[in-house]
């Protein structure tokens, strides 16, 4: 089964766009998948135009069931939405034995209906972050072309690896992925730069780049991922080419089940 987190310690770096164009293109490919935002900031539900009945910090505390959290995208995507209750959980959790697993817990018994399981989560570290990054022990690394972009995913790292020391996990960072490429611009080559930098010091895999394009924008509007509003679109082909590395870096691990059509 896949678990993966979308993290970044910087917020507008394309978290969001990133998870939710990686549950589309899983779902394409036969992975029965649930997209979840722990951000309190709800942003999937803006982005998709859900109307969800109840949402992801409701579920984590048991105030409703899984079904009632659930919004039915489309065949093989379920989303479950983010929202403002993610503060009030913050403050639950902490009051309760072993708040670290609370999610591993929640989501056990219904884990036979996904084939993949992917968490957008919220740019600073708390503890619904940390109980998204041990449950899911896979990150994928969103980087903006710009410093405090990159900063934030070095911050990303090091979190990690504090959560790998503190509960002796073995959390990976699968990959980074630049976002707003621009190679016109001069920040794009610094950035890109610091990302090689980064990627041969922390044994970190560089992957394919996003290239600027309005058609996430227009995507955004219509309230659909980029591969759903335009598949031949430059930046819905850089997602398919960095979510292949991605796949086939899972499967290699064990994660992802083997298909004879990619």
């Amino acid at each position: 089964m896949i678990r993966l987190v979308v993290a970044n310690q910087r917020g507008g770096v394309g978290k969001t766009t990133t998870a939710v164009n990686l549950s589309w293109y899983l779902s394409e490919r036969g992975y029965r998948t649930l997209l979840i935002d722990t951000d309190s900031q709800g942003s999937i539900t803006l982005m998709l135009g859900l109307r969800p009945l109840h949402y992801f910090a409701q579920f984590l505390l048991g105030k409703c069931l899984f079904d009632e959290s659930v919004v039915h995208v489309r065949q093989s995507f379920d989303v479950m939405c983010g929202s403002k209750h993610a503060l009030e959980a913050e403050s639950a959790l902490a009051q309760i034995a072993d708040c670290e697993s609370a999610l591993t817990a929640r989501l056990k018994p219904f884990e036979s209906r996904y084939e993949a399981v992917i968490l957008d989560a919220s740019p600073s570290l708390s503890l619904v972050q940390t109980c998204a990054l041990l449950y899911a022990r896979n990150v994928l690394i969103p980087v903006n072309m710009d410093f405090l972009s990159l900063s934030g995913a070095n911050a990303a790292y090091e979190t990690i690896q504090f959560l790998n020391s503190l509960f002796n996990a073995q959390i990976r960072s699968l990959g980074l992925l630049p976002c707003q490429v621009n190679q016109r611009l001069s920040i794009t080559r610094m950035i890109d730069q610091g990302l090689h930098t980064m990627s041969q010091t922390l044994g970190v895999p560089l992957l394919p780049g996003i290239r600027t394009d309005q058609t996430v924008h227009r995507a955004f509007r219509a309230r659909k991922a980029v591969l759903e509003y335009d598949p031949e679109a430059r930046s819905a082909q850089d997602y398919v080419s960095a979510f292949d590395k991605v796949l086939a870096v899972l499967k290699e691990l064990g994660n992802g089940k083997i298909e004879t059509t990619l």
